[in-house]
């Protein structure tokens, strides 16, 4: 634990600071922790082989015996997708505080990581007080993307933090849906320590458009298609999965549903009573398959391009069941995320050369609308909560400093901004705040089922090979004289083959005569392995300007 006292509360950000993803947030008072989300980053094009990044929890899992739980503001992957691997890393039995759809979809993935026997889970109902140790949690419903989006409010004795999570002013949702505003200013007057805000589209004027909107312009696609209509969005996006079912359903099309994450997401909602179509009128593929273009909308995954989502492969033309006929409507109800923006293109590169007419934002307006509030509701909910202090989360380092400049706009004294690192110890106390220290934070890196097993180290390698290839040289040596024997054979990959070149040729020769010019009598294998490396790395760049990887194989006789 930190050096804190009962005067001060203490924010620690382990992720979704000066970036988007992995949002977590620890929140410590005394010796008592709570951490506010356990989000999961896709990884970018240069993490080789990773399946996703997930915040560093070291601090955690080193006072594991302080934890109190872990509270989710909503069901996003970017908000929980990381607590089935911390849970595996505890080991011990730790509670989850949710709202019902957040809880049945961290469910899901507790089941499949076999963990589900380690956590209690808590259901949050809006407006409820819950103590937890010496703190009081409480989510007030805010609107977003999907169903049971909250904001989180956290009590101490020594002061309060408001979490906003991911939120937007949308007064047009379903009711049940839309943000309580009411009790947003109850907390108001009650008093807000300190206001953590999303801050991601701070950079975006005005308001974010309604669902509505997006809901009307399906409608409208999807009843003046002639042919088959295919829509891909997130998986998690909930509320578009409902509108687009109830929209095809409208115009007498049948819906068929392809993807495991969405297909698990919406029989979560389903059992939830989130939903608001006839399950029953849901088909399969195959069946779906059967029925006349015109009569079908398929529901599928791969909005970001994904490789291995349905949307990529049909792309490709290698998904089993669906194919790319012309007239087909292509709908991408939602935006790249930063980073998949080529990924995407490509998807729709080939989905029209296959014949498909695609509609994408932003060239097609209104198919797509944020579940994150632009410049003027962030300005609107500090308004309302009147903090004394502001710190920018989930955005990029750029959008904290543009929201730092808006909360001063909106009447926060410049020095109660703060803007924060991963890592970063804020103290608040006393009427003022410091960062004065730090505990271990960063990245870990999800490869298959592995925590953390993939370094740095192992990533140089990957780019290694994945830029120059590999070079293997076997040989043998007196293991008494240390003589050369046998070899040296070189095998290549990813760089070139002997038969394509006689460079590797040369390269074989060159080493063997230097091996067997200059051999220094008994030595370790390891001896002969580092001169191997160092003399066939020499003679390659010299002759290509390329720098393989070099895997020398040392067998002594």
């Amino acid at each position: 634990m930190t050096e804190s006292n009962d005067q001060e509360l203490l924010i620690i950000p382990l992720g979704g600071v000066g970036e988007v993803g992995k949002n977590s947030t620890l929140v410590e008072y005394g010796t008592d922790l709570l951490l506010v989300d356990a989000g999961v980053q896709f990884p970018s094009k240069d993490l080789l082989g990773v399946d996703l990044v997930i915040p560093d929890f070291s601090y955690v899992l080193d006072n594991a015996d302080f934890l109190r739980g872990i509270v989710l503001t909503h069901g996003h992957e970017d908000h929980l997708g990381a607590v089935p691997f911390l849970v595996r890393l505890l080991g011990v039995p730790i509670k989850v505080f949710a709202m019902p759809l957040a809880l049945g979809l961290v469910s899901n993935k507790l089941r499949e990581h076999r963990v589900e026997h380690l956590v209690d889970l808590v259901q949050l109902r809006p407006g409820e007080r819950v103590p937890v140790g010496q703190l009081e949690i409480e989510i007030a419903q805010v609107a977003h993307s999907i169903p049971d989006s909250g904001s989180v409010f956290v009590r101490s004795p020594a002061g309060t933090a408001f979490f906003t999570g991911d939120f937007k002013f949308d007064l047009d949702l379903e009711r049940g849906q839309e943000p309580d505003l009411a009790r947003l200013k109850e907390i108001a007057d009650e008093g807000v320590t300190v206001l953590l805000s999303d801050c991601v589209r701070v950079d975006r004027p005005g308001f974010t458009p309604p669902e509505r909107m997006v809901a009307e312009n399906l409608d409208r696609m999807i009843g003046d298609a002639e042919g088959r209509v295919i829509v891909t969005t997130f998986a998690s996006n909930i509320s578009r999965l409902d509108q687009t079912i109830r929209s095809a359903m409208k115009h007498g099309r049948t819906v068929a549903v392809a993807g495991r994450s969405m297909e698990q997401n919406l029989r979560v909602a389903r059992d939830l009573g989130y939903l608001s179509f006839d399950w029953e009128r849901l088909v399969t593929l195959d069946q779906a398959n059967r029925l006349p273009p015109n009569k079908v909308v398929l529901l599928i995954t791969g909005s970001q391009g994904e490789p291995s989502a349905v949307m990529s492969r049909i792309s490709v033309g290698d998904h089993r069941q669906i194919s790319i006929q012309p007239g087909d409507l292509v709908i991408f109800s939602a935006t790249a995320v930063p980073g998949n923006e080529n990924t995407v293109a490509r998807t729709i590169d080939n989905l029209m050369r296959r014949g498909a007419n695609v509609l994408y934002p932003p060239v097609t307006q209104g198919i797509h609308v944020s579940g994150h509030a632009c410049s003027d509701e962030l300005k609107l909910m500090i308004d309302t909560l009147r903090p004394e202090f502001c710190v920018p989360v989930h955005g990029e380092y750029r959008q904290m400093v543009m929201y730092s400049n808006l909360a001063v706009e909106s009447g926060v004294p410049a020095e109660n901004v703060v803007l924060s690192d991963i890592g970063d110890v804020i103290a608040f106390r006393d009427g003022g705040w410091d960062k004065s220290t730090r505990v271990d934070a960063g990245r870990v890196f999800i490869d298959g089922r592995t925590i953390g097993d993939v370094t740095g180290g192992i990533l140089r390698d990957r780019r290694h090979l994945a830029e120059d290839g590999v070079v293997v040289a076997a040989l043998a040596v007196d293991r008494e004289t240390g003589e050369l024997l046998g070899g040296p054979d070189l095998v290549s990959r990813g760089f070139m083959y002997p038969t394509e070149s006689p460079i590797l040729t040369a390269a074989a020769e060159s080493l063997r005569a230097s091996l067997e010019r200059d051999y220094a009598g008994p030595g370790h294998r390891g001896n002969f392995a580092r001169r191997t490396g160092d003399l066939l790395r020499r003679y390659i760049y010299n002759e290509t300007r390329r720098r393989p990887l070099i895997v020398p194989v040392v067998t002594e006789v």
